[in-house]
């Protein structure tokens, strides 16, 4: 208890408060696009993916109409750079799929609302690069095992661990993109 004698404030760690909307909403939105939005902006923050993308894929998501990059920017009242950016992402991941309007020259874009499709693109742009990479970190770590340490049994022992842990991932992950593309 603090001196004062006032209790501390009770913090929960595993919850965040809600938050209102997570971005500066154009007030061309709709309160269901605005919060769709800010719902995918912190999935898009979990997932660590740019902010973008969560603004981006929680607006296509929200708007019955595929919509151009033009229209994304002013929606979102965000940069140009940063929408593209967001949907960049989002095109990398399979998360969004382009769409042909006859007569029309600017390209549009709609969501990609299989779940199953998501995890995939997640998982392959953001685990499977860790996973590929990781012999060559394995084998640094290996050759930092200090041999003439009185550590060194125990940093053998975390080695294999970490090791064991990334064959099993390495096993797991073509079972769980088989699962999720079905």
């Amino acid at each position: 208890m603090p001196a004062s004698g006032a209790q501390s404030p009770r913090v929960d760690k595993g919850r965040q408060p809600a938050r209102k909307t997570a971005f500066s909403a154009n007030p061309g939105l709709s309160p269901f696009q605005i919060q769709t939005v800010s719902l995918f902006v912190r999935a898009a923050e979990a997932f660590s993916l740019p902010r973008s993308a969560g603004q981006v894929y929680g607006l296509l998501f929200s708007t019955p109409q595929p919509l151009n990059l033009d229209e994304m920017t002013t929606l979102l009242h965000a940069s140009r750079g940063g929408t593209w950016e967001g949907l960049d992402w989002l095109r990398q991941m399979g998360a969004v799929e382009k769409v042909f309007l006859p007569g029309v020259r600017k390209d549009h874009y709609r969501p990609e609302v299989n779940l199953r499709k998501l995890a995939g693109g997640i998982l392959r742009l953001r685990f499977e690069p860790h996973l590929q990479n990781g012999h060559e970190h394995l084998k640094a770590l290996e050759a930092s095992v200090e041999a003439d340490s009185p550590d060194s049994e125990f940093q053998r022992t975390r080695l294999g661990k970490i090791e064991t842990w990334h064959r099993h991932l390495n096993d797991l992950l073509p079972l769980i993109k088989e699962v999720a593309a079905e």
